[in-house]
């Protein structure tokens, strides 16, 4: 993909990339020859679908590494990559214990049950994101102390995340 100025029908050059930590992304293009700049600001959920698909954004410091793409993919697999359940635990060094934060590292180790209404609903997802959906989903109700995820829960899940414009 590339950005061209409307003005001098130039391709734009990588400026700079901000990570402001919010799981958000802003790079900044600039043209060449009048010195117009764009930024391009991506949500949460964008940031994550660009950098499971490998992009890099802003281009490389360093040459390509053969395979490079596909060795980045494959170490360091997870143990639980292959569970069907949702009863996945904490990552290591996290700790739950009962009753902090009202109840919500109890529920962070459980199972999070889904509504037929909440499956049906995540059935209209587009296939090649439907397993990141899902977890983010998942994410957001072991976090908030929820066991089961409903369509009402799907909303305020959406709303808390700032994801309403999808």
């Amino acid at each position: 993909m590339k950005f061209l100025c409307l003005d001098c029908d130039d391709v734009m050059a990588f400026a700079e990339r901000q990570i402001p930590g919010d799981g958000t992304l802003a790079a900044v293009f600039t043209c060449g020859s009048c010195g117009r700049e764009m930024a391009m600001l991506t949500n949460p959920m964008e940031t994550q679908l660009v950098s499971s698909m490998g992009v890099k954004i802003g281009g490389r410091e360093v040459p390509a590494q053969p395979m490079e793409l596909a060795r980045t993919s494959l170490e360091g697999g997870r143990d639980d990559a292959f569970v069907s359940s949702e009863d996945i635990p904490l990552a290591s060094g996290d700790t739950a214990t009962p009753g902090e934060g009202g109840g919500a590292g109890e529920a962070a180790v459980g199972r999070v049950v889904w509504t037929s209404e909440a499956t049906d609903r995540l059935e209209r997802v587009p296939s090649f994101v439907r397993g990141m959906v899902k977890r983010i989903y998942t994410d957001w109700a072991r976090e908030k102390g929820v066991s089961e995820i409903t369509p009402d829960n799907m909303d305020r899940a959406r709303t808390e995340l700032g994801l309403e414009g999808m």
